[in-house]
């Protein structure tokens, strides 16, 4: 707005309002006091236009934007850790509290998965955690230890959260309102969960139940009465609140909700570890529906993880002079791979992905010593692939 307002303009405007009478060349006692002058106004007009652009969060700095971001009541996403699966032999040791080395990370085992399996953190925080697989080097001797091997991520470890992406739930939180437990509520809360790369909400996900065939007929109900007193005590009790909950008409299909989760490592499918932590968190398995996690009182939440679509792609491809297959393979393969890391970032936004062979052949084209691309398929199929709203596509394999 005040791009204008430079030195020599503004210097210009005060010369202008000093009578032509008076000396006002260069080093004239005029000039050089109103010189002065000038220089701080534009000093002053720079500081208005930075404060300007600070107060609006389309243009705001990080700094800035955050203040602006605690008036919606939103705060950045701090760094956090990753928790991958450590395998240890022998098993019958209990490595609870130790501490291990990989290059310039430490580890801390945390919690016991099974005997010789146990979540592993690591102590740096951000998506260096998840880099590094592979044998672990004990900080202090452990007696019998004889492997320690870090072998799969459980929990991805997350950056800071990005300053654009912070702009986006700045002004997303003006577009929908979260509030108890709508779609927006839900979005908010679930991405804000460490390992999240992002989550889909399904509402009344077992709409395709109807309450009706739920009523026990009289023949479900002449078999109910004639095992129910033979069975073991905790079956039995079970299946006496199943039958009662059907035959006074309790069961519903309302309040039920679908969460459908990718990691925020490489945004393809959810850990077991992930999945319960998350559970735990919005609704306790143990506590269904009375409200003890995020969810409120009534809503009845599973969480599970997007569906994997394993893709193989055969292609036929004509190379430049002293390139072959041997030698641009893995390119092709980071190329496709690439792609099929957009289509699962955009995943949460769509009802359903379709993977196009039109776009591996243009993916394939960029790599070097590549002239042309031919006869692709995607599963041994010429057609573009089509998944559906809770499937992902993973790369399986690259062929020609």
């Amino acid at each position: 707005m005040y791009e204008g307002q430079n030195y020599d303009v503004i210097l210009q405007r005060m010369l202008d309002r000093v009578s032509d009478k008076l000396d006002k060349r260069p080093s004239s006692l005029i000039y050089d006091t109103h010189s002065a002058t000038a220089i701080e106004l534009q000093i002053l007009y720079i500081e208005l236009e930075t404060i300007l652009q600070n107060g609006y969060g389309d243009t705001a700095a990080r700094e800035f934007l955050i203040l602006l971001c605690k008036e919606r009541g939103i705060t950045p996403e701090l760094a956090t850790n990753a928790v991958l699966k450590g395998e240890f032999t022998p098993t019958t040791i209990d490595l609870t509290g130790q501490k291990f080395n990989i290059g310039d990370l430490n580890y801390v085992v945390t919690e016991q998965i099974i005997p010789g399996q146990y979540q592993v953190k690591c102590e740096t925080a951000g998506i260096i955690g998840n880099q590094y697989l592979g044998d672990m080097i004990p900080m202090e001797y452990i007696d019998g230890l004889k492997t320690a091997t870090l072998t799969e991520i459980l929990i991805p470890g997350d950056d800071e959260e990005d300053t654009e992406v912070l702009r986006k739930r700045y002004f997303n939180s003006f577009n929908e309102q979260t509030f108890g437990g709508n779609r927006a509520d839900y979005l908010a809360k679930v991405r804000s969960i460490d390992g999240v790369g992002d989550t889909k909400v399904t509402r009344v996900w077992n709409s395709d139940i109807r309450p009706a065939d739920m009523i026990p007929s009289e023949k479900v109900t002449a078999w109910y009465n004639s095992v129910i007193s033979e069975l073991d005590a905790e079956v039995a009790v079970w299946l006496s609140s199943v039958y009662m909950a059907s035959f006074e008409k309790k069961l519903t299909v309302g309040g039920t909700v679908l969460l459908t989760i990718i990691n925020s490592h490489d945004f393809g499918e959810a850990s077991t570890v992930l999945l319960d932590s998350i559970q735990t968190a919005i609704d306790p398995v143990q506590n269904a529906g009375e409200g003890y996690g995020l969810a409120p009182i009534g809503h009845v939440v599973n969480v599970k993880s997007a569906e994997a679509v394993n893709l193989y792609i055969t292609t036929s491809v004509t190379f430049d002079e002293g390139y072959n297959w041997s030698n641009t393979k893995t390119a092709i393969q980071e190329a496709v791979d690439a792609y099929l890391l957009e289509l699962r970032k955009a995943w949460a936004d769509i009802n359903y992905t379709v993977v196009r062979v039109s776009q591996i052949e243009t993916r394939m084209l960029t790599v070097k010593g590549v002239i042309d691309v031919s006869n692709t398929k995607i599963n041994d199929n010429t057609s573009n692939m089509t998944l559906t709203k809770y499937q992902i596509p993973i790369m399986g394999g690259v062929s020609a």
